[in-house]
């Protein structure tokens, strides 16, 4: 038999050979008994956990994609409440949103055309987050957005003096530039300058719907680019992907 990528047929069937066998209890790693347990050695446990399986797979089942298939189906694989997709929107939307609120609390109010460019950034960024946590069905992560929409209604008042509006419906920020560029400067200091402002407040909430989305991201687990595998493996997700 041709190798492939480097594999034989002897390192092939040696890969395989846990598969087809029935082992004793004490040399099975899933099962109580010859007649219950799975066929997998720990031999062949070792092999999965070290990343050779998912090498002879690569090759196999060509995960270059050629075969999309096969590579959506790995992909697939997750203990998230969210999918990868829409925990990558709210990383990057919360670190979107984090860096533009920073910059405006570490702004000054000298020059308003600035700080009205900066605070164009922080309304786009609050509200791309506010659309990517809403398609969220993790709980800790709805639950910070919620507080951050409830800190910016706790504003309403101060932000409409700077000629910002909260949308009753989707929660969304807009800006008046003319009557933000009015605006008294002890309302925009309030609002947008140092670390009592609503801004930090903002920036803090941020991070911490960054730091939910990171947690769950790490539940969406199969094999990586190193040909390790993770927390899938102990809940059986390997064994329900169809190839």
């Amino acid at each position: 038999m041709a190798g492939i990528s480097g594999y034989d047929s002897n390192s092939i069937s040696m890969l395989f050979s846990g598969l087809n066998s029935q082992k004793s209890s004490s040399n099975v790693f899933f099962g109580g008994n010859s007649g219950t347990n799975m066929g997998i050695d720990l031999s062949t446990y070792g092999l999965i956990r070290s990343g050779s399986y998912f090498k002879l797979m690569k090759s196999y089942y060509s995960l270059d994609g050629k075969n999309e298939a096969v590579k959506d189906a790995v992909a697939s694989t997750s203990t998230s409440a969210d999918s990868a997709k829409t925990l990558t929107a709210i990383k990057s939307t919360s670190e979107d949103l984090s860096k533009a609120a920073e910059s405006l609390y570490k702004s000054k109010d000298s020059d308003r055309e600035e700080l009205y460019k900066a605070l164009d950034q922080f309304v786009e960024g609050y509200n791309s987050l506010i659309e990517a946590t809403g398609k969220s069905n993790t709980s800790s992560i709805a639950n910070a957005a919620a507080s951050m929409i409830n800190n910016t209604a706790n504003n309403a008042k101060l932000l409409g003096k700077a000629g910002i509006k909260i949308d009753s419906e989707d929660y969304t920020l807009s800006i008046d530039k003319d009557a933000f560029m009015k605006a008294d400067s002890s309302v925009v200091s309030t609002l947008f300058q140092g670390t009592g402002s609503f801004a930090y407040a903002t920036a803090v909430k941020a991070s911490m719907i960054n730091s939910y989305a990171n947690i769950e991201s790490s539940k969406s687990n199969t094999y990586n680019s190193q040909g390790n595998y993770t927390y899938n493996y102990n809940t059986g997700e390997l064994y329900n992907t169809k190839f």
